[in-house]
């Protein structure tokens, strides 16, 4: 008999229609799986398999657009969710009401906005605590569920935004190398590291049958992108990093089975209806009895040549869009024209930002990689970048590679280039007539947060409706960088101290330095923090009303009355003078 192993997981809501959602499961064997509502909507849909996994995405149609709905899953005839002996609340299905749906369109002309709750953040390394104690402290995503789950009045985000490192193939708990020693010797390579598919699995039912997190992700719909630590650490640093991992008797497996199970666990989830139905993978896995071949082809084709796939995507939400941006598969190494994204990847992230500007109000970039880093890391990076281009000679060069690798010096700034377009796309996008309000890049990964403004060279008196458009010219959008992480992790001390004096003067005179020795030349803005850095498990909310926008933040402690989500900040974005405002409180 079938059963339910992992899931639901509520994945996509359409924003256009209000009527159509995708609920992932994992079931125990192949059968037939239903979604439920109780105001009559519902979902069937046939499991397909890969590598002896049983899976099935649900597309739910007949919901009605403004309303909460209780659903539950079955398996045959037999419900398999919410089970008997559920001690939290029904898993409900929420749609955007029809003046969302209709935003932006002459029917919704004059219609009063909804409001949009987006919360972000990445790095969850979800290993279960031992002996009840937990050294990173307490989970921000297990807190927030029991947050919601306890009270039925709390706010709930609209949709969760898991921006990189949802699961740490490279760095297995206790319980999973216990479960990977069962299976092969840990003293071969790569020893206590993921290896293949099957392992794969573990990392995500760690991660998502948690109780409470099981919960959350079953009611609130999740976008997610991968990071370095989904496949492994510094993943596609450099040319000669990629090099030496190929050489390896085990990374051709890792890699091939990381893109497997990212696109069976996270991206699927990340497509409409409507892109699932036109994908020729999606198409093929499910029309095999068992698409393990099918899919493996497919990473194996993706591992050689990047251009073959595209893992980003854009999202709606009413006049809110969401553009999610691989920083990782899509790069180009080879040193001469080393880029963040290969040319059909750029190509398509500026059309998905500036086609249409009049349809949003809100423009979001998620990037697990921050654009802007504190100003002395962003010039190391910059400066390292030069030197393994060979600016300084040969014995710089190897150098600078044995430093990039040591350092983790691979973020946008370590592609110039691609830093400065990436600069210019988003000054575009706040320019002109019809700019957004903001133009927010959500990012995580470096295991803090804070806000970073940029400013462009004739900015100095900031972002306004009256600001031109030419090159170098302020946007007249408010453009920001948030940064937050992580949700579940931890950063050593001297890390901390570290990215302190990043931002410090006395870094950024060191920066000059780099700078001047690297032959970099200036970057095409400069930035100023403008909140932060705060260190902890934590998450962002975005709250996005009309062209308004406020920005909280929220940190998991532990209390005598067990973990505690407690806000740090508390700031609008865009008030009427057009400054940022509010109060945080500096952790």
């Amino acid at each position: 008999m079938a059963g339910l192993r992992l899931g639901p997981l509520l994945r996509y809501v359409d924003w256009e229609s209000g009527s159509t959602a995708t609920v992932w499961v994992e079931a125990s064997r192949p059968c037939t799986v239903e979604v439920r509502c109780a105001d009559g909507a519902s979902g069937v849909s046939h499991t397909f398999s890969v590598a002896g996994h049983h899976y099935a995405l649900v597309v739910v149609t007949g919901l009605t657009p403004g309303t909460t709905t209780a659903y539950e899953v079955l398996i045959g005839s037999r419900r398999v969710w919410p089970p008997d002996d559920a001690r939290l609340p029904p898993s409900t299905i929420t749609t955007p009401s029809a003046s969302a749906t209709s935003a932006g369109t002459a029917e919704g002309a004059g219609a009063e906005p909804d409001g949009v709750r987006i919360s972000f953040g990445s790095c969850r390394w979800a290993a279960s605590p031992g002996g009840g104690h937990d050294p990173v402290g307490p989970d921000a995503l297990v807190t927030l569920a029991a947050r919601l789950a306890a009270d039925p009045a709390a706010e709930r985000p609209d949709v969760l935004l898991l921006l990189g490192d949802q699961v740490y193939a490279d760095e297995t708990s206790g319980a999973t190398r216990r479960r990977l020693a069962a299976r092969r010797d840990l003293k071969e390579p790569p020893c206590a590291e993921i290896a293949d598919y099957e392992e794969y699995t573990y990392l995500y039912d760690e991660s998502w049958r948690d109780p409470e997190v099981r919960w959350l992700l079953s009611t609130v719909p999740s976008c997610m992108i991968f990071d370095d630590h989904d496949v492994i650490d510094d993943w596609n640093t450099s040319e000669a990093w990629q090099r030496e991992m190929r050489a390896t008797p085990w990374w051709h497996e890792r890699i091939v089975s990381g893109l497997m199970s990212y696109w069976v666990h996270q991206h699927l989830g990340n497509l409409s209806p409507a892109e699932l139905a036109t994908d020729p993978v999606y198409t093929a896995v499910r029309a095999s009895p068992d698409g393990t071949e099918a899919l493996r082809r497919f990473a194996a084709e993706t591992d050689a040549d990047p251009a073959r796939t595209r893992w980003s995507y854009r999202r709606v939400f009413g006049r809110v869009r969401l553009v999610m941006v691989d920083t990782r598969a899509a790069r180009v190494l080879a040193e001469e024209q080393r880029a963040m994204l290969n040319a059909e990847e750029a190509g398509w992230l500026r059309k998905a930002v500036l086609d249409e500007p009049t349809a949003y109000d809100h423009l979001l970039i998620g990037s697990s990689l921050p654009w802007l880093l504190p100003p002395l890391v962003h010039d190391a990076e910059r400066w390292n970048a030069a030197l393994c281009a060979g600016v300084r000679g040969q014995r710089w060069a190897r150098f600078g590679e044995k430093l990039r690798r040591a350092s983790d010096l691979e973020h946008w700034a370590a592609f110039p280039e691609s830093f400065d377009r990436f600069t210019e796309l988003l000054r575009e996008a706040g320019s002109g007539p019809d700019a957004p309000a903001t133009v927010c890049v959500l990012s995580g990964d470096v295991h803090h947060a804070y806000i970073a403004e940029p400013r462009w060279p004739d900015a100095d008196s900031g972002p306004g409706p009256d600001s031109g458009p030419g090159p170098g010219g302020a946007p007249a959008s408010l453009v920001l960088q948030l940064t937050c992480s992580p949700v579940h992790n931890s950063v050593p001390r001297p890390i901390r101290t570290g990215f302190r004096f990043g931002w410090s003067r006395a870094g950024r005179r060191i920066g000059r330095v780099l700078t001047r020795h690297g032959r970099t030349g200036p970057s095409p803005v400069s930035w100023s923090r403008a909140g932060g850095p705060w260190f902890g498990n934590q998450l962002m909310t975005l709250t996005l009303l009309g062209r308004k926008s406020a920005l909280t933040l929220v940190q998991a402690r532990a209390t005598r009355q067990g973990a505690q989500l407690e806000a740090v900040l508390e700031r609008s974005l865009t008030p009427e003078s057009g400054a940022i405002s509010g109060h945080s409180a500096e952790c």
